[in-house]
């Protein structure tokens, strides 16, 4: 082949300079491309100069030869893409019997290393068919006994492999003796320990490494006693496990918990993994004391690690207190943003009686604190942006007057920019459209014309609203509560149910919120008696039957069809509002229409009042009917 490369330099065809790597892309017969991929060189046209290549994406294209000279890289035929091409039936039964062998030609391939991110993009799904994470498992625990093979405990660092054979016992002890610092050394310790089966000599590896454990433990129990705390938790761990005898002189968790001096600190050092441990020893170790401990921890710690110290105190039966601390720390607007989202994100229904209006107006003071703090994060005002259902969830159960006061706050607050106030703001008015005013500014619209009503009827509203507040709605979350209980939601029928009594229920509220926002009390004393007003009795002739009825029209919430008492605001009081003694109006009673004369008007008289004289009786209501 290279005679025929030097023909065509004569002629004139190919460069000198390309010979070597065409030559070497035909020995190879695979090459790659930095566009098309991979591809499998088929042919080799020496008249016209050209290469017959089959890319993945470009099957039988053809390459000038000076171009591919240039822009291919030669592929051995050993490498695993070229075998894939070749013998993928092979790679697949080598997959299937010699997991090794594979591993070790895909990390050839790529100069003796690779991640195992690279090993499953080239593996999966041409050769490894089924289950990547089944099959990894067993091929893992096959190279950590393997001598050749070196795998990180780190999953981003590369697999290596190394001609020379070292045992498993060896690798571990190496990196945990070379391990700088017990956070670095902590790691290959719980490697060593997973991996103690599969050691040469696993109980001098085991010795080595507990009294290593011991003496580090002693040097970090005051300096940083959180990494001091998980070597306790892993020596105990291998000392129960395994039944090994405990030294006397030993440092014990009990030793180092009574000298810590800022437990939330210890505690948010300790891995995450690691909390619920640790807060089980310091329960273990200070029985005395944990509770009121943790108590003063969740306001200073992250939500995770708060929600730890939480699920413990409930378990442990000390939920009424836990209630308290936090009810005072919401109430004096002294809880931390991290225990405000923890307890926002959750919205557990254990603290349904917690989370109301004033968790909204303690997160606004939060936020507003962290807003000059350059170390917090804005994650608790994020979260109120952002959770379409929390805001409602603060300050469904508050009267009309509570939600004004809360919306002037989030008006004032300097934390949340226009747009995002406006945002939070429509939340508010679509479930109190009462507040709509408050909000726009407008106070002149039909929708805020006051509603004259009776004491008697105001009072009454006023009873159904702090019934449905303070009664039916607590009740109703009580019942959601206990419904979501049960389980699976699609197929809850209860939680269903009590969901649509929510709707009704809140939606009760909101009319009751915006006609009591409008309701002006009134005894109807001194009303106009020239012309039909509210607070009048009317006195009127159905000259169709040569009928006579009355008409007591009071306030918007009045209506007695015995007594013959109507709202002002109804077709009968609007049709008669107005209209003089003697004048005729057509009226529907009860879907009937008929047509009135107006005969008196006289003042409405209240239980108690002192009787007022009939103004302008009309002279056709003195004597007979006109024929």
């Amino acid at each position: 082949m290279k005679e025929e490369l030097e023909k065509m330099v004569a002629a004139g065809k190919i460069s000198r300079l390309h010979v070597a790597p065409l030559l070497q892309l035909i020995q190879c017969g695979f090459c790659s491309h930095r566009s098309w991929g991979f591809g499998r060189i088929t042919t080799m046209d020496t008249v016209f100069g050209r290469f017959t290549i089959d890319f993945s994406s470009k099957p039988g294209h053809q390459m000038d030869l000076n171009f591919a000279a240039e822009s291919l890289k030669p592929i051995p035929k050993d490498h695993i893409m070229a075998r894939k091409a070749a013998d993928l039936a092979g790679l697949r039964e080598m997959a299937a019997l010699n997991h090794l062998n594979l591993i070790q030609i895909v990390l050839s391939s790529y100069g003796g290393k690779a991640t195992i991110e690279q090993i499953q993009q080239i593996l999966v799904p041409d050769v490894i068919t089924e289950d990547w994470r089944k099959w990894w498992e067993v091929a893992k625990r096959e190279l950590k006994k393997d001598g050749h093979f070196i795998v990180p405990i780190k999953k981003t660092d590369p697999i290596l492999y190394q001609p020379e054979e070292v045992s498993l016992q060896a690798r571990l002890l190496k990196a945990f003796r070379s391990a700088k610092g017990l956070k670095a050394r902590l790691v290959h310790a719980h490697e060593l320990f997973k991996s103690r089966q599969d050691l040469d000599d696993a109980s001098a590896a085991i010795q080595e490494m507990v009294e290593t454990l011991n003496n580090d433990i002693a040097s970090h129990q005051r300096t940083i006693p959180s990494l001091a705390l998980e070597a306790v938790f892993l020596r105990d761990e291998i000392q129960s496990t395994l039944n090994l005898p405990v030294p006397a002189d030993q440092v014990t968790a009990l030793s180092i918990w009574q000298q810590a001096q800022n437990l939330n600190q210890v505690l948010e050092q300790i891995q995450s993994v690691r909390h619920k441990q640790a807060l089980h020893s310091l329960k273990d170790c200070m029985p005395e004391k944990w509770v009121e401990s943790l108590l003063e921890v969740i306001n200073t710690v992250s939500p995770r690690l708060c929600a730890e110290c939480v699920q413990l105190l409930v378990q442990e039966g000390h939920l009424e207190v836990l209630k308290e601390t936090l009810g005072r720390l919401i109430n004096h607007q002294q809880a931390s943003s991290d225990l405000l989202y923890w307890l926002a994100k959750e919205r557990s229904d254990t603290f349904a009686d917690i989370i109301g209006p004033e968790v909204f107006r303690a997160i606004l003071s939060a936020v507003e604190r962290d807003q000059f703090n350059e170390k917090r994060s804005n994650r608790l005002r994020d979260l109120l942006l952002d959770d379409q259902e929390l805001l409602l969830d603060l300050v469904e159960s508050a009267d009309i007057d509570l939600i004004r006061d809360l919306t002037r706050n989030l008006q004032l607050s300097p934390s949340f920019d226009d747009m995002d106030k406006r945002s939070l703001l429509a939340r508010i008015i679509k479930h109190f459209p009462a507040i709509q005013s408050m909000v726009s500014g407008d106070h002149g619209t039909r929708q805020d014309a006051p509603l004259m009503v009776s004491w008697e009827s105001l009072e009454r509203r006023r009873n159904e609203y702090g019934e449905l507040v303070h009664k039916k709605i607590p009740a109703n979350s009580r019942e959601i509560a206990l419904a979501r209980s049960y389980g699976d939601l699609r197929e809850n029928h209860e939680y269903k149910a009590a969901k649509e009594m929510q709707k009704l229920l809140m939606r009760r509220k909101a009319e009751l919120e915006a006609e009591l926002a409008r309701s002006r009390g009134t005894d109807f004393v001194n009303p106009r008696t020239d012309v039909v007003s509210i607070g009048t009795v009317v006195e009127a002739t159905d000259l169709l039957h040569q009928h006579k009825e009355k008409f007591t029209v009071l306030g918007a919430w009045d209506f007695n069809s015995e007594r013959g008492i109507i709202s002002y605001l109804s077709p009968v009081g609007q049709a008669l509002l107005g209209h003089a003694v003697g004048e005729e109006v057509d009226l529907e009673v009860d879907g009937v229409g008929k047509h009135y004369r107006i005969d008196s008007i006289s003042a409405y008289q209240a239980p108690g009042m002192v009787p007022v004289e009939t103004a302008n009786p009309s002279p056709v209501a003195q004597g007979s009917a006109v024929v």
